[in-house]
């Protein structure tokens, strides 16, 4: 399994390379620009923190088609409380994702304990999100006012804060490479070899590095970058390290099985669909700053792009299988196509067709290498 993983993320990273390499080509090396390379990270940053939540949603064997305009509407309700209602930003931010919780909760609760299909319910909430953001809206693009709500989605971290969260990332990435093989050994499982586990953290170290070196030769690191990597981080260890992680996958692998075993499978995927609920929300707010206004066209087509990064990041639609790493590489696959086609001038009917045929190749790729044992 681990060794499947790995060949997996590898082979992403590769293909990531190929498509940065093909549209720096086609632009005449505009796209690995500093300023491009910022910009993408910006933009990758909303569909990213989408396939976070969406990660919990689709490794429990569910799926939700709501957080497109969900978002949306979450992002035009925290700028109708900030611009319309005259409250502080902070009110309105914690309005939103408290209300984003509750509309996660409410379609987790028809999923989980009246049964209805995942696909239904959040069909349902796809309708009504876009219904409510129109009436909310009133079919008029809102104004963000210059200030620090507007900030969240523009402003960027001074640069010696960058480095220093850079340099916090290598050490505790280094740290985490060498518990998990620590304990892998305590426990008597297979471990990659010395070279390849040096190799491993030279290689995410440098990465790290390279990563803040571009963002600062621009700009800094981003404002919803950060966001996105503390979420990462956030959702990551909650994934990986708790009960409740271990009980979403045990569910999305065989959820008969994990309710014999003694798990709450009812209240453990309503929790899921609230956490949707919540980075819906704050997914909302950065897409609201970050274009600087409330749009009643706001968050179309987001959910696909979120969907799709996690499959292209090695989620199962099948459920029990997926990782949040992964979804924000399948993210920044996603971006880094819509961005490299933009600046290639590309029809915007070829886009469509070439994001569609990347998808499923990518679940292509990962039919065939379960079936060869990889």
């Amino acid at each position: 399994m681990m060794n499947r993983l790995n060949f997996r993320t590898y082979a992403m990273v590769i293909a990531l390379t190929c498509i940065w390499a093909i549209f720096t080509a086609l632009t005449d090396g505009t796209f690995l620009t500093n300023r491009n390379l910022s910009n993408l990270s910006r933009q990758a940053s909303v569909t990213a923190i989408l396939a976070v939540g969406m990660v919990f949603i689709i490794v429990s064997a569910n799926i939700d088609l709501s957080v497109g305009y969900g978002s949306g509407l979450l992002g035009a309700i925290a700028v109708i409380i900030h611009v319309w209602w005259e409250q502080n930003p902070i009110v309105a931010i914690l309005a939103t994702i408290a209300l984003g919780i509750l509309i996660g909760a409410v379609q987790g609760y028809f999923v989980a304990y009246q049964r209805v299909p995942a696909f239904i319910v959040t069909l349902g909430g796809f309708m009504v999100c876009r219904g409510l953001m129109l009436a909310a809206t009133r079919g008029e693009t809102i104004l963000l006012p210059n200030n620090w709500f507007k900030a969240i989605g523009n402003a960027y971290l001074p640069k010696s804060i960058g480095w220093g969260l850079a340099i916090t990332a290598l050490i505790s990435g280094a740290y985490a490479f060498y518990r998990q093989r620590k304990a892998r050994v305590s426990y008597g499982l297979a471990v990659p070899s010395t070279t390849i586990f040096v190799v491993k953290i030279v290689g995410t170290s440098t990465t790290i590095i390279g990563f803040a070196a571009v963002m600062n030769s621009h700009e800094g690191i981003a404002v919803p970058v950060c966001i996105l990597f503390m979420l990462v981080f956030f959702f990551h260890f909650i994934a990986d390290h708790t009960r409740f992680g271990r009980y979403v996958y045990a569910i999305g692998g065989n959820s008969e099985a994990a309710y014999l075993s003694g798990i709450n499978v009812r209240n453990v995927t309503l929790r899921v669909f609230a956490i949707m609920g919540a980075l819906m929300a704050v997914a909302g707010v950065v897409l609201a700053a970050r274009v600087g206004s409330a749009s009643p066209e706001a968050g179309r087509l987001l959910e696909l792009d979120a969907i799709a990064a996690c499959v292209i990041g090695g989620a199962s639609l099948m459920g029990g299988r997926g990782s949040i790493p992964g979804a924000v590489l399948g993210a920044l696959v996603m971006e880094s196509l819509n961005n490299g086609m933009s600046m290639a001038n590309m029809d915007a009917s070829w886009q469509d067709i070439i994001k569609g045929v990347v998808l499923v190749a990518a679940v292509w790729f990962d039919i065939m290498s379960r079936r060869r044992g990889r």
